[in-house]
């Protein structure tokens, strides 16, 4: 078992965080004022876990208030997070004034891949960049990506990160980012050969 910790601050969302992910966050209920104040305060971690129509997911990701890009009078926050790791929530507890439980730390099984099965996901990587971005990262940028470090810059769907943040082995983890880029790279071919259709009024030249 890996580490548990008591009394840890949540925040169920409509999201999912991976590690080493920047995510925006407007804080305005006053239990999420107290429980990030408190964070900051205390330069501590809380939880995201994903709040689907499913319900509460039962592993999350714990971050780190990055930067406060903006406080109000009323205690409203615009905030950046940063994810770090990842955790299995135990159990709930009901008498904070925000929501809290006890969590437990999770580690790879797995937790180094194949360099074939890791420059194979970071070509693909580099191929959707540069496809949305013409501009390809240099190498010194794809080696320091993990499977999380390649998902966390991507706009994905929260069923398949959380299914990445579930995940404990590496090698896997990269096979599931492979599918997501892949997909993606589909989806931008149908989407230019729609609209090039629309641009020849629907006849192929």
């Amino acid at each position: 078992m890996g580490e548990q910790l008591d009394s840890f601050p949540l925040f169920p969302l409509g999201i999912v965080m991976l590690p080493s992910e920047l995510v925006p966050l407007h804080i305005f209920e006053e239990r999420y004022k107290l429980m990030i104040g408190e964070c900051l305060e205390e330069e501590r971690e809380f939880g995201i876990v994903w709040l689907s129509d499913d319900g509460l997911s039962e592993v999350g990701c714990a971050g780190r208030v990055d930067q406060v890009l903006e406080k109000m009078d009323d205690g409203r926050m615009n905030i950046l997070v940063r994810g770090t790791r990842p955790f299995r929530l135990v159990e709930r507890i009901p008498d904070l004034p925000y929501p809290a439980g006890t969590i437990e730390l999770l580690d790879d099984d797995e937790p180094e891949a194949p360099a074939d099965v890791l420059s194979s996901a970071r070509e693909r990587y580099a191929a959707l960049v540069e496809r949305v971005t013409d501009r390809r990262p240099e190498d010194s940028e794809l080696e320091a990506l993990d499977s999380y470090g390649m998902a966390a810059t991507i706009e994905f769907a929260p069923s398949p990160k959380q299914e990445l943040l579930e995940e404990r082995s590496e090698p896997r983890r990269l096979e599931l980012v492979k599918q997501m880029l892949d997909s993606t790279l589909r989806k931008l071919d149908q989407s230019e050969h729609a609209g090039e259709l629309a641009r020849t009024n629907g006849k192929l030249r």
